[in-house]
């Protein structure tokens, strides 16, 4: 095959069925996109139908169909655990064994204290929540007190919501950036996330101005081996700040998954040769995490009928790679990120397609594919599954 362009797409947290060690996570029966199926009575997927989708495993309302577009198959997380961070880094070659770690009572003190210091006022919260609640809880105090709310969740992240009429939100970048310098060594959080909102009390709402600061990767990606050998890499959403923006040669982010589908799209028009990696967060960010099933089936249609725009973009020597970095099961208990396997699909229109590709060891199979493709430096994890792409 002779590709000049690839295109990922990951749909943050569309899972497809726990990992054998779910259980350990506290995830034993999780499975987001069958369970999203079945508590909304079966999903309409054509597009993704036809690529195979069904073909990977049984979800209700989309069938197997005998040709598939696509190949496919599902992908295990090697790492040791469940969120965008590791998931990410994996999808990019790197492996993380020991997990980042959370706060399950909060941070401790000597953090709290050298943040409060570095900002020059107090903060309120210091515990785990979810972010629409806690903003319901102390936005009003916060509005009052102009101290930012600090939270965490089941993830390795410390975040901060501020009002943008209160703290700008450049100010809120700039406590993020104070943040990331503190929460290093034996308190690297994975993200430091900025959370600002608008609103009057009890009608609150989260803007699009939110910003992710991710530790820089301890070693080199494939992003890293394909932008050294003059490549682009172009990031679309989240991508950028997952990956402290190494091996990154062009950005935007987005306000929406749509507008994430928008700003493939038009990366697709302009740009022939290298790597488009898009995130699009909403499956994750707003259904998943805060359990709404019939908001996460929509999301995924609304992708779904998205999806022949971008295949009328694609040129004879484009790969198309569609997947998920974790799962976030919006029918599972609490509200954490879900240990699953994901899907992969994966499209040319070099291929007859129906490809199995079977069950991948680690999600790092993408990085040392396109090592293959792009014929650069391996980041010595992962196999590369080009060949199989014309069994």
């Amino acid at each position: 095959m002779d590709i000049k362009r690839v295109n990922i797409i990951v749909l943050d947290s569309v899972g497809i069925g726990a990992l054998p060690d779910a259980a350990d996570f506290g995830d034993e029966g999780a499975a987001t996109l069958q369970n999203t199926a079945k508590a909304v009575g079966g999903l309409n997927l054509p597009n993704l139908e036809s690529f195979g989708l069904g073909n990977i495993e049984d979800i209700e309302g989309v069938a197997k169909v005998d040709s598939p577009k696509a190949a496919f198959g599902k992908m295990a997380e090697e790492s040791n655990g469940k969120d965008t961070t590791t998931g990410h880094w994996e999808i990019a070659g790197l492996i993380s064994k020991d997990p980042f770690r959370t706060y399950p009572n909060g941070f401790p003190d000597e953090v709290m204290d050298q943040f409060h210091e570095a900002i020059g006022r107090e903060s309120l919260a210091n515990k785990p929540a979810s972010g629409t609640v806690i903003i319901e809880e102390l936005g009003e105090e916060h509005m009052k007190t102009g101290k930012p709310i600090v939270y965490t969740s089941a993830d390795s992240v410390f975040q901060i919501a501020a009002h943008e009429d209160i703290i700008s939100v450049d100010k809120l970048y700039e406590m993020c950036e104070k943040a990331r310098k503190i929460l290093q060594g034996e308190h690297a959080v994975a993200r430091v996330i900025a959370r600002p909102f608008v609103g009057e009390p009890g009608n609150f709402e989260r803007t699009a101005n939110r910003k992710d600061y991710s530790l820089t990767p301890p070693e080199k990606t494939i992003l890293n081996h394909l932008k050294d050998a003059g490549h682009k890499v172009m990031a679309v959403g989240k991508i950028e700040n997952i990956y402290a923006g190494e091996g990154i040669t062009d950005a935007v982010h987005t306000k929406h998954n749509m507008d994430g589908v928008d700003k493939t799209l038009d990366y697709l028009k302009s740009e022939k040769e290298g790597l488009i990696f898009t995130n699009l967060v909403d499956f994750d960010s707003k259904y998943g995490h805060r359990r709404n099933p019939e908001a996460y089936a929509k999301a995924l249609e609304n992708f779904d009928q998205r999806m022949p725009e971008i295949l009328e973009q694609l040129d004879e020597e484009d790969l198309l790679i569609i997947l998920a970095d974790h799962g976030c099961d919006p029918t599972h208990k609490g509200t954490d990120h879900t240990r699953e396997y994901v899907p992969l699909l994966v499209y040319s229109k070099q291929l007859e397609g129906g490809a199995e590709l079977g069950v991948r060891k680690t999600f790092s199979d993408i990085a040392a594919t396109l090592a293959e493709v792009f014929g650069v430096e391996e980041t010595g994890n992962g196999t590369s599954f080009l060949k199989d792409l014309t069994k």
